[in-house]
């Protein structure tokens, strides 16, 4: 199961960007951040694709969700306006924003080329 996380968690887990403006990526595996909303309908159809990916990326890749309306500073941090917003955070890279309920194949595509992960 996806793990929705806090600014807390994300701070820890992923960038701590109020130590820092300069992005260093503190995960182990690469990650993608949903940014959702419960009200969201295209949140709702991508959150069945997340799920499947996680589970044929286990231990390659880490999915972690962010509700915009609890977690409104995080949000803000990355500038979130329109949702889904999903960051895509390479190891030793700078991380890439997608917009938008994206099919699974484009998901595989962005996995491979931007955090650099083979099934």
């Amino acid at each position: 199961m996806i793990q929705t996380i806090t600014k807390q968690d994300f701070l820890e887990k992923v960038f701590d960007f109020e130590k820092s403006q300069e992005w260093e990526f503190a995960g182990d595996v690469p990650a993608i951040i949903d940014f959702y909303a419960d009200w969201c309908g295209p949140c709702k159809a991508v959150a069945p694709v997340l799920e499947q990916l996680e589970k044929e990326y286990d231990g390659k890749i880490n999915i972690y969700k962010v509700d915009t309306e609890a977690e409104q500073e995080l949000a803000g941090a990355f500038g979130i306006r329109s949702i889904p917003s999903l960051l895509f955070c390479p190891k030793g890279e700078k991380p890439q924003m997608a917009q938008g309920a994206l099919p699974k194949q484009q998901f595989e595509e962005l996995i491979k080329t931007v955090l650099k992960v083979e099934k």
